[in-house]
Formats: C-alpha cells, sequence, structure tokens
C-alpha cells in the first residue's frame, strides 16, 4: 500500500501537481501531516531558485509549532529577507488556510517547505547548527546575538557550509535535549519586563541581521538612497576652490545685509566654514546656495523692488 501511494505521487508531481495541494482536500488533519512526513522526509529539500547560492545554503527549522498561523508569519519573514528553505518539524496543524493567510506572498514557501518527523531529520546534512534560547539555561553553551549569529552564518554558509536556524515552540521554546544538538545558542536581548517574542517575530529578527551580514559581505549598500531629478554631476562633491569662492561670496552677503560685521567678526566665518566642510556640500548643492547669495545681495541692493 505504501509502495501504491508513493507511486501515485510521483505521478502526480510528474502532471504538475504539488503534493501539498493534493492534500489539502483531505479533511483529516492528521492524515494531512503525516502523509507529508512520509512523502517529503525521504525526499531532498526543494530550493528557491530565485534566492542568493550562499543564501540558499541557511534553512530555517520550527520545532512543533503549534498555531498555523505562526509558520506562515515566518515564511514571510523569510521571503522578506531573502531566505527560501522552510523546515517543519511535527507540526500541529500544517498545511492549513491559515499559515496560507498569513504568509501573505510567500505562498512558495509553504509550497517547498520539507515536514519531517524529528529535528534529526531536519538537521540532516548540517555543518552548523544555531538553536533560538533563553539567557537562564543551566548547563552553559556558546551563546550568540542576533548580529553576531547573522555574521557567523555567512561566514560559515559562504564557504559552503549547510547552515540550519532552529526555532522552538511557542509556549517553551527548545527543549535542553535539542539545544544541546546545536553548535551555538542565539538570544534575542528583549525587554526582560516583556521578553516572550512571537514566533513570525524572532525568526525575522534573525533573518534580517542574516541579510544584513550577507549584503556587508557582498559589498552592497543597506541603505537606498534617493536618486537626485538632476546632472549625473549631481552627486559629485565641489571642489576645495569652488568652496573658498563660496566662502568669499558668502561673506560679502553676510556684510551687506548687515549680518556681519567686518570690524567685530566674532569668529562667524570660521563657524561656517566649519558647519558647511562637514556638510559634503556637492556641486549641485553648491550652485543652489551661490544661487541664494546672489538674489539676496541683489535684494540688499534694492534692485528686486525696481523690478516690480
Amino acid at each position: 500500500a505504501w509502495a501504491a501511494w508513493m507511486c501515485h505521487l510521483r505521478l502526480l508531481k510528474k502532471a504538475g501537481h504539488s503534493i501539498r495541494k493534493f492534500l489539502q482536500v483531505k479533511d483529516d488533519v492528521r492524515f494531512h501531516s503525516l502523509t507529508v512526513v512520509g512523502a517529503v522526509r525521504f525526499g531532498s529539500p526543494l530550493l528557491c531558485s530565485r534566492a542568493p547560492p550562499l543564501l540558499q545554503n541557511i534553512r530555517v527549522v520550527l520545532v512543533n509549532t503549534s498555531h498555523p498561523g505562526n509558520i506562515g508569519g515566518a515564511a514571510r519573514a523569510m521571503k522578506n529577507m531573502g531566505l527560501s528553505r522552510l523546515v517543519l518539524v511535527e507540526p500541529r496543524l500544517f498545511p492549513h488556510h491559515e499559515a496560507d493567510a498569513r504568509a501573505s506572498g510567500a505562498g512558495d514557501i509553504l509550497e517547498n517547505a520539507q515536514v519531517v518527523a524529528t529535528l534529526e531529520d531536519a538537521l540532516v546534512g548540517c555543518n552548523l547548527v544555531l538553536g533560538t534560547s533563553a539567557r537562564d539555561r543551566r548547563i552553559p553553551w556558546p551563546l550568540l546575538d542576533p548580529r553576531e549569529c547573522g555574521t557567523k552564518v555567512v561566514e560559515e554558509a559562504g564557504q559552503g557550509a549547510e547552515i540550519a536556524l532552529v526555532f522552538g515552540r511557542e509556549d517553551s521554546g527548545l527543549t535542553n535535549e535539542e539545544l544541546q544538538r546545536c553548535h551555538y545558542h542565539v538570544h534575542i536581548p528583549s525587554d526582560p519586563e516583556f521578553s516572550s517574542l512571537n514566533l513570525g517575530a524572532a525568526v525575522q529578527v534573525l533573518s534580517y541581521e542574516v541579510r544584513m551580514s550577507w549584503l556587508a559581505a557582498q559589498g552592497q549598500p543597506s541603505k537606498v538612497e534617493k536618486d537626485e531629478v538632476a546632472s549625473t554631476k549631481s552627486g559629485e562633491l565641489a571642489t576645495m576652490d569652488e568652496l573658498e569662492r563660496f566662502y568669499e561670496h558668502l561673506e560679502q552677503t553676510l556684510v551687506a545685509i548687515e549680518f556681519l560685521d567686518p570690524e567685530k567678526p566674532r569668529h562667524l566665518m570660521a563657524r561656517l566654514r566649519r558647519l558647511y566642510g562637514r556638510s559634503s556640500v556637492s556641486r549641485a548643492e553648491m550652485n543652489i546656495l551661490r544661487g541664494i547669495l546672489t538674489e539676496t545681495q541683489k535684494a540688499a541692493r534694492g534692485e528686486l523692488l525696481k523690478r516690480k
């Protein structure tokens, strides 16, 4: 019977149907979980081809998740940060419409999720395992904060290592036995007065730190600057001779409007030089400033009134 069932699944796959979609038409939720475990645990993890190669080495493992919405939230957090491999250890309800709803655009992560029976199955092939943990464990263990975790994960994945980020149950986390399977424990330093994080939020924190480390390793910017609607020269910094001409123009203007007394300068120009010097003024910005000064001088001479 088992061989016939596996043959049937292979035929469905060839016909272009996902195992998960087929199982959704069943009524018995426990049958869902059991069947997916049996069908997927012996296969290789499905990867999202859009994820960068380094990030494909990282799998997120959720252990005994009780609420399907949290699985969807975790999938969305992963996709936000470019992670694609999700492994579920004996989820209570999966697949489930609440997981789909909370995934909100990350349905492909759920479609390709690998469901297994034990944490040992989830960690097959892993070279580095990091498990989330509270700080107050009896057994001392190498402990990382999320930023250190992100750096470590990217360093190891960059060398071809298979990495697992393991998250425990919503109410009790990982057991001591499960934590002992991890090379490192990761503690998110939340407020001790309200330290419990939603599972999706915890996945988001570690996924974000992994992405920031990956961006740094790739030499990519972590901030998106707005493009200036101007010429390509708008980003070029003003040269020293241009700045000197600006300071001369500024001083003449301040004298003209009687803001600066040449007899008692009180270090005003020195302070203004320091102000503009640390502002990294571009050539485009310099042109604007010079234009303002020119119009101010005209106003001081009464030329603007003559125009009217």
